[in-house]
């Protein structure tokens, strides 16, 4: 993933059957802001407004996107941790059974984890948001504000840029096991605004564009994940 003609994050391998990974990299600098969206974010969307999308969408790679908005509940990963996806899940999902083989990675930033469930094909789905630059460098004023704001509503909305892996953790897809789906949204605006939730345990709102061409997951997957964010 590249942000001003600079590698920002490595992803997932093409390979179908390799681990689901994320990875900060040296680009990964600075935020996507609109002057002209800041007050409409921060007081919140009630749908899919077109002409914020129109704006984040200027920046982004020419292409196909799937605009979702979502509620979401982040809690904040430092990792290695407890609860880090990298340290404790990774390792299980794409290990063998005799355990001869373990992938470790390391993904060179925080992060935040959000909706886990069961896909409707018995797949593991977890979701993942990705900020540009560390929680470190917020400003503390704005995100006490936001958590001010966030106590009386859930409408204050961030934005992202979103990939939709489905991968096999066996090279057989017929024997199984269940596909793994990895959701991960690359924050664009809201940094404040995601720390101000994690810290607080509220929900805000998170306007995702989710990029067709850049998921590795075919046609039917991409139809299917409104329904399976829905899923308890």
């Amino acid at each position: 993933m590249w942000l001003d003609d600079q590698p920002a994050f490595e992803l997932s391998y093409w390979c179908g059957t390799c681990a689901f990974v994320f990875k900060r990299l040296e680009g990964a600098t600075s935020k996507v802001s609109f002057a002209d969206a800041q007050r409409r974010l921060g007081d919140g969307v009630d749908g899919l407004d077109e002409s914020i999308i129109a704006m984040f969408g200027s920046v982004l790679p020419v292409g196909q996107y799937l605009p979702l908005l979502l509620r979401i509940v982040p809690r904040l990963i430092s990792p290695p941790s407890v609860d880090d996806y990298f340290a404790e899940d990774l390792p299980r999902i794409w290990n063998n059974d005799d355990g001869s083989w373990t992938t470790r990675e390391y993904p060179q930033t925080p992060y935040y984890r959000t909706c886990e469930t069961v896909a409707d094909d018995g797949g593991l789905f977890y979701e993942f948001v990705v900020p540009m630059v560390p929680p470190r460098r917020n400003d503390r004023s704005t995100v006490e504000d936001y958590q001010d704001r966030l106590s009386v509503s859930a409408a204050p909305t961030a934005v992202a840029v979103s990939i939709l892996d489905v991968r096999h953790p066996e090279l057989d897809e017929d024997a199984g096991p269940d596909p793994f789906w990895g959701l991960t949204h690359f924050l664009l605006d809201g940094h404040n605004k995601m720390e101000a939730a994690a810290t607080t345990n509220r929900p805000l709102q998170l306007l995702s564009l989710m990029s067709i061409n850049a998921s590795l997951a075919n046609p039917e997957h991409i139809a299917r994940l409104p329904d399976t964010l829905r899923r308890p």
